[in-house]
C-alpha cells in the first residue's frame, strides 16, 4: 500500500520510511530503540495539507492521517512540502528550518530530534 499523495510530491518519503523499517526485523526493532516515540507529520504544499504518522514507540510502522486511535502522537512536525523534500534529501537541516519558522513543531521538541535518523535512513532508501 503506497503512502504517498499526489498533492504532496515528497510523500513519497514516507514509502521510503515505511521500506526502511520493514527491511528486516533488527532495523525496525532499532528505530523503536532510538525513537522511542510516535512523530506526525503535517505537510502542506499550497491549499493541500495532509498528515502522516511514524509509529516509533511500539510497531515501527507508518500511515497516512493522525496517528492511529488510542495513540497520541508526542511530536508533530509541521512545514511545507518543499522544506520536507529539502530536509529528506539532506540539502536542509532541521534545526535551521525550526529556528527560521519553517518548521514547526508541537508537542515534545526534544522527541523531535530523535527523527533524524528515520529521515536520514528515507534519504539512503530512496537512493537505491
Amino acid at each position: 500500500m503506497s503512502l504517498k499523495s499526489a498533492a504532496i510530491p515528497s510523500s513519497v518519503a514516507f514509502d521510503a520510511i515505511s521500506a526502511s523499517l520493514s527491511s528486516s526485523d533488527a532495523d525496525r526493532k532499532d528505530a523503536i530503540k532510538k525513537g522511542g516515540a510516535i512523530f506526525a507529520f503535517t505537510i502542506k504544499n499550497g491549499d493541500k495539507t495532509e498528515s502522516w504518522y511514524i509509529d516509533l514507540k511500539e510497531t515501527g510502522t507508518v500511515g497516512k492521517g493522525a496517528a492511529p486511535e488510542g495513540k497520541k502522537a508526542n511530536v508533530t512536525l509541521v512545514m511545507s512540502d518543499k522544506d520536507f523534500q529539502a530536509l529528506i534529501d539532506g540539502k536542509a537541516n532541521a534545526q535551521k528550518l525550526f529556528m527560521s519558522g519553517k518548521l514547526k513543531v508541537k508537542g515534545d521538541v526534544m522527541k523531535a530530534q530523535k527523527c533524524e535518523p528515520i529521515l536520514k535512513k528515507a534519504r539512503a532508501q530512496s537512493k537505491l
